[in-house]
């Protein structure tokens, strides 16, 4: 059985989700909507250096423990303390009790 203590939910997150908006002139712009501001647990951070095509980067990654929030998928993002992550992966712990964001900071 998966139980989240209330303690270890020691940071704010805002979860977002892309939208976009037509404007009477016909041109679409796409802005990040909030979708929900929670508590959770900061369970890993990360940076690991991998190879792209351009050659070397580093990646920042996250690993994120919340209450079971209905909804959300890798196509929001997540803000913590002001810096945006890509959801990569999500996983249910316990029958609905908690959800891992598995996530990967998103490049400035």
């Amino acid at each position: 059985m998966t139980v989240i203590r209330a303690g270890k939910l020691d940071r704010q997150i805002t979860i977002e989700r892309e939208t976009e908006t037509v404007a009477a002139s016909g041109a679409v712009s796409s802005l990040w909507a909030t979708v929900a501001t929670i508590r959770a647990e900061l369970v890993q951070r990360s940076a690991d250096e991998f190879l792209t095509g351009f050659g070397e980067a580093e990646a920042g990654g996250a690993v994120f423990r919340i209450r079971y929030l209905a909804g959300i998928g890798t196509a929001d993002r997540v803000i913590c303390d002001g810096v945006a992550y890509d959801i990569n992966e999500i996983a249910e712990l316990g029958r609905r009790r908690a959800l891992e964001l598995r996530c990967v900071r998103v490049a400035s």
